[in-house]
Parts: structure tokens; sequence; C-alpha cells
């Protein structure tokens, strides 16, 4: 398999949060949602990636290149967008497209133009009079006009209406489609996730608690409600996290499938992207 983005053992130390040890792969032809908690380590994670602040410890590889020795040319095949708009609020996005012309080789101002019209954004307005969402349409916009190979999303599609969010995802499904594109994308709309990812790595608290395939994971776990007393008859080896609640307990099983063969009478309801988070950030391990 091969891999868009490698990073291994990265870890950056602050005084009161640390990444510790975080590895995940993202292979080329997918999306992958990366999601956690606030304050879990993303964004702290993608500047880290991105050498937007020092990494104590760990190596980065996008496009199979090492991001120390070719930073350069990965950022020329790559597209960012953050959760706050980057650009300066007394430009346009004519004045974009011409900065932007002059930096990326591969800049694509017809493709950029396309963008914009499809995103109803008016290229002569002032950024300070757009909203939130139109911020980051914009963003994405010029992250996909210069025709990258890697896109690196924090929260691309917060802020956006679920019409626009759709025509969004939509984009980055097609992106993907030639199979050497792939996209990691951060977001707490796990709802966007459960319809394009293809693998998921969670973080929390720094550190990597799951990175699986999201189809893996959705077809292998499952949820079971049930009373204490029936908490205490389910195999330890088959329970992941556990919840207490005011009706009984709620049940991350490992494994649905063997877990039905030993206790039938209980029902087994499919699980979420945001349901696994759940369970692992405030759940109970026994």
């Amino acid at each position: 398999m091969e891999y868009a983005i490698n990073v291994t053992g990265l870890c950056k130390s602050y005084q009161d949060f640390a990444l510790d040890n975080v590895s995940f792969a993202v292979p080329k032809g997918s999306i992958m949602g990366f999601i956690g908690e606030n304050g879990a380590g993303k964004s702290t994670t993608i500047k880290a990636m991105l050498n937007l602040i020092h990494r104590d410890a760990g190596t980065v590889e996008i496009l199979g290149m090492d991001l120390d020795g070719h930073e350069k040319e990965i950022k020329e095949r790559i597209g960012v967008v953050f959760d706050e708009c980057c650009f300066h609020d007394n430009l346009t996005p004519a004045d974009i497209s011409k900065i932007l012309g002059n930096i990326y080789q591969n800049w694509d101002g017809r493709l950029y133009q396309k963008y914009l019209a499809q995103f109803g954004l008016d290229e002569k307005k002032k950024i300070k009079e757009f909203s939130r969402g139109m911020k980051m349409k914009l963003g994405i916009a010029a992250a996909l006009a210069h025709r990258p190979d890697v896109l690196i999303l924090d929260e691309a599609t917060s802020g956006l209406d679920p019409i626009v969010r759709e025509e969004i995802l939509d984009i980055f499904l097609d992106f993907i489609q030639d199979e050497n594109h792939a996209i990691l994308i951060s977001s707490h709309i796990t709802s966007d996730l459960d319809k394009i990812a293809d693998y998921l790595t969670f973080i929390h608290h720094g550190r990597i608690i799951l990175s699986s395939g999201r189809d893996d994971l959705m077809d292998s776990m499952g949820i079971v409600k049930c009373g204490t007393e029936e908490l205490e008859k389910i195999e330890q080896d088959q329970i992941i996290r556990y919840r207490k609640n005011q009706f009984g307990c709620e049940v991350l099983i490992r494994n649905k499938r063997s877990f039905a063969v030993g206790h039938p009478e209980m029902v087994i309801d499919p699980v979420t992207t945001e349901a696994i988070m759940l369970f692992y950030s405030r759940g109970e391990e026994l």
C-alpha cells in the first residue's frame, strides 16, 4: 500500500499539553477523518506536520518525501485549509489569485474562477465583508486551485450550511477518485466523516487511541444497552468502554458477531463515528 502521508513518532511538549508519539498513515486514494474532542491535539498535530510549529521528535513523510529535507516541494503539492481564514481582510479573491499565482507553479486561475462561481463568491468583494462560511469556501477554492495531490483540512467544513457542506464533500470525493490523491480532514461534524471517510484516526489527550479503516470499525463494533447486572455477565475482552446513565448502561462491544453468538438475547445497535468518539473520550474501562 502506498501512503500519501506517513507520520511516525511525532512529539511536541508544552507546559500543560503534549503530543505523545503520534503515528498514523493515510493511504493514497483515501480520505482519513482525524477526530477528537477540543484540545485533544488535532490542530497541533497538523501544524507540526506542516512545520508551522517545531517538532520535538518524529518524522513526517508526504508523497514519499521527508518534510525536513523537501519542505518546499511538499508544500507545492499540498493544499491546506485551517478553521480560520488566513487571508488579510482587505484583500479580495482576485487579489489572492494574483498573489498565489506567483507562489504556486501549478496555479490554475480558470479553476479558481470556477470554484468562486460555484461557491457564489464575488471576486471583487473584500474578505472583511465575507461571512465565516464564505471565508471557508474561499479557503477551499484557493487550496484546490493549484491542483494539489494532498489536501490537509482542519475543520474546513465548519461554518457551512448543510447544502454547501454536501457540495464540498462531493468535491472531496471527486478529488480522490484517481487513487493518487488523498485527504486528511479533522472535523467535529462527524456526520460528514460518516459520509466520506475511508479511515478514522482518533486522538485523545495527545495520544492516538485508534487508527483504522472506518468500515472495519463499523463492521466489527456494536453498542449494547443493558442493566448493571447484565454488564457483569459480558466477557471483559468484549468490552471496549461502557457508559452509565439513568436507564442502565451502554457498552461499546469489540466484536458484535461473536458477541451475538454468546448473547443472543441482547440487542446490538450499530455504531457511528460520533459514538466511537464519545465512548473513547467519556466512557469507562472495566
